[in-house]
């Protein structure tokens, strides 16, 4: 009888599905990525632009900079690890991205402010970063650019 009982357990455990996951929509696929990126900005402003970079960066990530080939993967990382961002604060804010129907890539676009530390202006331009979700779930850009070219704004002088 207990034999019975545990087959009949056993049978009625393997016949039940797992409950299907629920599906992100693209909107809150899209709303994800849009905060990915913000908290990329974020760091960026907390601990540096190279700091930022280097932590959301993929493995095979290429940068296009002006006056430069594509860099790619390691010789990206190596530029970065390079660079000296304390004369400046960088930050960023998306305006717009989608992402793809396959969840697996993604774009976001918007506008760019870097601040000298040592002027009282703010340079501003555009930038594109496009996203592959990692195995582990989270996000790292596989390419990024930037133009200048919105042009600084100084503040208006107290009067």
């Amino acid at each position: 009888m207990i034999r019975t009982c545990l087959f009949a357990v056993l049978i009625a455990v393997a016949s039940c599905k797992e409950a299907p996951k629920k599906e992100k929509t693209k909107i809150e696929e899209k709303f994800l990525l849009m905060e990915v990126d913000k908290d990329f900005s974020r760091l960026s402003e907390q601990k540096g632009m190279k700091a930022a970079f280097l932590e959301y960066i993929d493995s095979n990530g290429v940068l296009l900079k002006a006056n430069h080939f594509p860099l790619l993967g390691a010789d990206a990382v190596d530029y970065l690890i390079a660079q000296n961002d304390s004369t400046y604060i960088l930050q960023w804010e998306p305006r717009n991205g989608e992402v793809a129907a396959s969840g697996e890539l993604g774009y976001t676009y918007g506008i760019y402010a870097l601040r000298p530390t040592a002027a009282d202006t703010v340079l501003y331009g555009t930038y594109v970063s496009i996203w592959k979700k990692q195995k582990n779930g989270k996000w790292k850009f596989v390419l990024d650019t930037g133009n200048e070219g919105l042009g600084e704004i100084q503040p208006e002088e107290e009067q």
